[in-house]
């Protein structure tokens, strides 16, 4: 340490870690790269003449080119630059400056759910980690130190800021991957490789630019992208990458939750999430209460000991992947409710037999599951608010008397909800009968509905005498207040008679849901 401060002094570089290669600048024509101008995304593009007409250099970066380059219509879009963040700001009607860590400009276009965001950052510059401020907590614990400085590390190295501006050469260098260190300028339709990307991507081979240990010390995070693209795209991981790799795992211990969750989300929604999680398992990140992945240990842990439930875990991976391959919108809350579902129903279970009612336990059950499992992340109170309805729809589904069932297909998570339902039954955890109902019932016309009600009342009595053995969900008395609040049954006060034996004649006998 006291070297450091000496080297740092005297404006010395430190020797302790190999230097980070600069490359050298190659500009590939379309006859080579052949990159299909119709994937561009129109926006990008505006982007990207906006600031070159403003003067400055502009190229769409990173993973956006590494799909070009193999025919992939990219899902995002990002732009580098050498304006900087208050001059990109200042050429865009909407455009936001963002981030702490490293500082970037969100340039909008669109409105509602249809918006579109491209990302631009300015090009950074390397930095030896030797000569940057260090404090000795995180971005929580130091934010104080933090305030001001341009680059700071903490005392494993890890990049707590990053917003010193360089040339592109410099932008290249401090990348993690080769495939991911390339520009595409669309004006002319060159790439600009500066690492051998074009080579390593028709190789289909990950590989850190610089020496891996360093890297992973600066963003112990690239240890789960690197897994990540491996599995999204099909990559082999560079020997000399893969290495370090279990070594430098503890490392991610470091990283804020709320980002390790967010990593973990985009890996389970690469379309590879069974072989993502295979190769987490190989790489030992997961399973046997690693710490990397609470949520992930949680699941593969407890399929180990029930391989019943592993089933429905798989199916439910199995299923996003599906519709990741189809073009389909895949919503983390729907994947979260299905790998902690067990979670729930151990808890619920438990607090039935302390005595507490069947709904509030399983209220009790999934607020203990959500806070144990899930924590204090961004995006936490919709993400909270849409698996809660999902899994407190399961019930209800038992109930086909009265509104209730109406009420329900009306329910705008109602088709979450009984996805949720159809998985249970492929895996064998409910009756298929009472899926393959609800998939009837929910296309059904009123009149079928009502025909359909009639016979499942008969059906759901000889249910409740009955019950099946090792059934999962609340048999089928499940109390009204399973509905949510926002459409749960009013109490009705009983009308007294008035003299003469006039009744509450007038009243629906039908439960108002």
């Amino acid at each position: 340490m006291i070297k450091k401060f000496i080297d740092k002094l005297l404006g010395k570089t430190s020797t302790d870690k190999p230097a980070i290669p600069k490359g050298k600048r190659v500009e590939v024509p379309l006859s080579e790269h052949n990159i299909d101008l119709k994937l561009v995304d129109d926006n990008a593009i505006r982007v990207v003449k906006t600031l070159a007409d403003a003067g400055y250099e502009a190229y769409i970066v990173g993973g956006a080119v590494r799909d070009l380059l193999v025919g992939l219509r990219p899902k995002d879009f990002d732009v580098a630059t050498n304006a900087t963040p208050e001059q990109v700001k200042a050429l865009f009607r909407r455009a936001f400056i963002i981030g702490r860590r490293f500082r970037i400009v969100h340039v909008v276009y669109g409105r509602g759910r249809e918006h579109e965001v491209i990302e631009v950052s300015t090009f950074r510059a390397v930095m030896d980690s030797a000569t940057a401020d260090q404090v000795a907590g995180n971005e929580k614990t130091s934010k104080s130190e933090l305030a001001g400085k341009t680059h700071v590390v903490d005392a494993a190295g890890r990049v707590l800021r990053d917003n010193v501006w360089g040339p592109q050469i410099e932008d290249a260098a401090r990348r993690d991957f080769t495939v991911n260190a390339m520009y595409y300028d669309p004006q002319r339709q060159i790439v600009v490789d500066y690492h051998g990307g074009i080579k390593d991507a028709k190789k289909k081979v990950l590989r850190m630019i610089g020496d891996p240990a360093t890297r992973y010390r600066e963003d112990p995070v690239r240890i789960i992208r690197v897994i990540r693209f491996a599995a999204k795209l099909g990559f082999s991981i560079d020997p000399k990458t893969r290495a370090p790799i279990q070594e430098m795992a503890s490392l991610l211990e470091s990283v804020p939750a709320s980002r390790t969750f967010d990593e973990m989300i985009k890996l389970l929604q690469t379309g590879h999430a069974l072989s993502s999680i295979e190769e987490l398992r190989k790489q030992g990140l997961v399973g046997a209460r690693t710490g990397v992945f609470p949520i992930l240990d949680v699941v593969l842990d407890d399929a180990n000991k029930h391989p019943e439930r592993a089933k429905f875990v798989q199916l439910a991976l199995a299923d996003t992947d599906r519709r990741v391959g189809e073009g389909k919108p895949v919503a983390p809350s729907f994947m979260l409710a299905c790998m902690l579902w067990h979670d729930v129903l151990d808890r619920w279970h438990k607090l039935k037999k302390r005595g507490e009612p069947p709904f509030q336990a399983l209220q009790l059950a999934v607020d203990a599951v959500f806070d144990a499992r899930i924590g204090d992340i961004s995006g936490r109170g919709k993400l909270a608010s849409d698996m809660r309805e999902i899994w407190l729809m399961q019930p209800r589904f038992e109930r086909r008397t009265g509104q209730g069932p109406l009420t329900l297909v009306e329910q705008l998570r109602f088709r979450a909800g009984f996805d949720f339902l159809r998985l249970r039954a492929e895996a064998g955890e409910i009756d298929a009968e009472l899926s393959e109902w609800w998939e009837a019932f929910s296309v059904a016309d009123e009149h079928r509905r009502a025909n359909m009600l009639d016979q499942a009342r008969s059906h759901d009595a000889q249910r409740r005498r009955a019950p099946a053995a090792g059934h999962a969900a609340e048999p089928a008395e499940a109390p009204e207040e399973a509905a949510s609040s926002s459409d749960a049954p009013r109490k009705r006060r009983r009308r007294r008679r008035k003299p003469g034996g006039a009744d509450a004649a007038g009243a629906s006998s039908s439960d108002p849901q």
